[in-house]
């Protein structure tokens, strides 16, 4: 039987720590690395070429959907499960989209989060239950769509409208007092939440949704 060989990527020292031990308890399974922001998640992905990542989607700096996008374009091979708190939406598809083969919430249980890495491992796409519901539910009631800026944050709504009025990432930064590192990294967020590929596009949803 060949071992599956895993990358955990979370924020949380604790329950990085305690997920590691559970899975090197595994007689199919070994954490070959661990790490706690979008970097070193990729460095080590490009390293240690996993066959699985779980991945978090709430990090600091990148996030764990730009890790994602970043992983699966570096290194297809590997297999990326999220798991996260977040049940929104806009993450979920976010993710998928970033290349994500998997969705599961952590209030999975442990037997959950195994299957969800086995049947990952097989090339199988994996979902929790509820965030599969609503999935179903907005593809029969044809909203997937409907609302593309509904999942941004305050912040990135503020970025779009400062976009929609011609402003450069310069301008943006000097209007919200940020720097112009952490405007690139809010307008690649947006494109990815939205499905623009360039700032003409993200003006048009801008105008049309009233920004």
């Amino acid at each position: 039987m060949r071992t599956i060989r895993v990358l955990v990527v979370d924020d949380h020292a604790l329950f990085r720590q305690g997920l590691v031990s559970f899975l090197n308890e595994q007689p199919d399974i070994e954490v070959v690395g661990a790490a706690g922001d979008a970097a070193t998640a990729l460095a080590l992905a490009r390293e240690l070429r996993p066959d699985i990542v779980l991945m978090d989607v709430n990090m600091p700096g990148e996030g764990g959907i730009s890790a994602t996008e970043a992983i699966h374009r570096a290194v297809p091979q590997t297999r990326i499960l999220m798991l996260t708190v977040s049940d929104a939406d806009a993450d979920l598809l976010a993710a998928l989209r970033a290349g994500a083969h998997g969705y599961l919430l952590k209030d999975a249980t442990p037997d959950e989060v195994l299957q969800g890495i086995r049947l990952t491992y097989q090339g199988k796409a994996v979902l929790s239950p509820e965030v599969a519901a609503r999935l179903v539910t907005h593809v029969r009631e044809g909203t997937l769509n409907a609302q593309p800026l509904s999942g941004l944050s305050p912040r990135e709504r503020e970025v779009l409208r400062l976009v929609a009025r011609g402003y450069t990432n310069a301008e943006i930064a000097k209007a919200l007092v940020i720097s112009e590192n952490t405007v690139k990294t809010h307008l690649r967020r947006i494109m990815r939440k939205v499905g623009a590929t360039n700032r003409a596009e993200l003006a048009a949803l801008a105008a049309k949704a009233g920004l």
